[in-house]
């Protein structure tokens, strides 16, 4: 909640502070860093399943730095594309990119507190990591600097949330498990959790940068703002993943923490769209009344957001069994969104329309295959 609070903040001012002509660039920046984050969020659930299947700190400890040093690496060959497809600074686009591989690092510290179950020491560390990202850009911005300096305030927070993960995840001996231990973890299962991831994180952020190409300064800015519903949405229940993923990784509880994960996380949805209706008359007292258009829609943004986080239960489920091939259906879901985006929305209800009408689609499929695979799959575990 600390973490998600910081983040909303973060936005919310920079909209005030950038205005509806600068905020775009910001907004569109942050969506890039997230899709560069996969990568983080792959390595994080990968370390954690192996965790607990047994794998040593050592083992856990060199994929994460292996991984940080490939993303490093696909983050400055990406630097001339985004900056010019985006139309934004490469100073900017430098320090979106630049925080992907500290990412890394900090997700893979995270992965080894949840496998272990030590979640007072991961509550600290995601708490810690969101205060450090958004307290230094909050400064640059309330002195007046630009997208480029708040951004490169950020990842040198995330760089210092980084060091204190280490410390409070240690490299001492890891808890007793009633497996096999592993001696080394491939960089292949975390690029196969990272397509998994991708699809998911694509699908959420692909309407952020669509509408730079489609609309215009003024409204792209508002559906930027528009969209930190949906983000509170999709990541006020992200606690429920966290913790339920160790059991989703055992064979024995697999099939029931996946029921309980997708039974919560749609009840969480339900109540955060009814907050984002009822709060929508306060969305121009707070940002500015260059935003009242959308106030009347912050509640479909927040529909998109609950629905996506009900997905990312159900691929989180995927993932922690490492049965990843169903990626490809919220990958069919990506082309259609982007496709009917570009054609055919030109105004911020067709868009966050078209957002929503797509992700409600695929969570359904996705859910649908996951919950039977995971019924038809125990009895089988059961019995071997």
């Amino acid at each position: 909640m600390t973490a998600n609070v910081a983040g909303y903040l973060l936005q919310l001012l920079a909209g005030r502070w950038l205005g509806v002509t600068g905020y775009s660039e910001f907004a569109s920046l942050l969506a890039v860093q997230l899709l560069c984050a996969v990568p983080a969020l792959a390595l994080q659930n990968v370390v954690a399943r192996e965790s607990v299947r047994g794998a040593s700190m050592a083992a856990l400890r060199g994929v994460q730095w292996r991984c940080a040093v490939i993303v490093a690496g696909v983050a400055a060959v990406l630097l001339p594309v985004v900056t010019a497809a985006l139309n934004v600074s490469v100073a900017a686009c430098a320090a979106a990119l630049g925080a992907a591989p500290v990412l890394v690092l900090l997700s893979g510290e995270q992965g080894i507190l949840q496998g272990d179950n030590r979640f007072r020491g991961l509550a600290v560390v995601l708490g810690a990591a969101g205060v450090a990202k958004v307290t230094p850009a909050l400064v640059v911005l309330a002195l007046g600097g630009g997208a480029a300096a708040a951004l490169w305030a950020a990842a040198s927070g995330l760089a210092a949330a980084a060091l204190f993960a280490r410390y409070v995840a240690g490299g001492g001996s890891r808890p007793t498990r009633e497996v096999t231990v592993t001696d080394s973890v491939g960089v292949l299962p975390v690029l196969r959790a990272a397509q998994v991831q991708a699809a998911l994180m694509a699908l959420s952020s692909a309407d952020l940068i669509v509408v730079r190409m489609v609309l215009d300064e003024a409204d792209a800015s508002r559906y930027a703002l528009g969209t930190i519903a949906a983000k509170i949405a999709f990541w006020l229940p992200q606690a429920v993943g966290v913790v339920l993923y160790p059991r989703m990784a055992q064979p024995t509880h697999s099939a029931r923490a996946i029921r309980d994960a997708l039974a919560v996380l749609s009840a969480i949805g339900i109540v955060a769209v009814l907050g984002a209706a009822v709060a929508a008359p306060l969305a121009p007292l707070f940002a500015g009344e260059d935003y009242a258009p959308i106030q009347g829609l912050l509640w479909l943004f927040a529909l998109h957001g609950a629905i996506l986080a009900v997905l990312q239960g159900a691929v989180l489920s995927a993932i922690a069994v490492d049965r990843t091939a169903l990626a490809a259906v919220t990958w069919v879901g990506l082309a259609v969104e982007v496709t009917l985006m570009v054609s055919f929305a030109r105004s911020v209800p067709a868009l966050i329309t078209t957002a929503v009408c797509v992700a409600a689609t695929t969570t359904v499929v996705v859910a649908v295959i996951v919950l039977r695979t995971a019924e038809h799959t125990a009895p089988q575990r059961l019995s071997s």
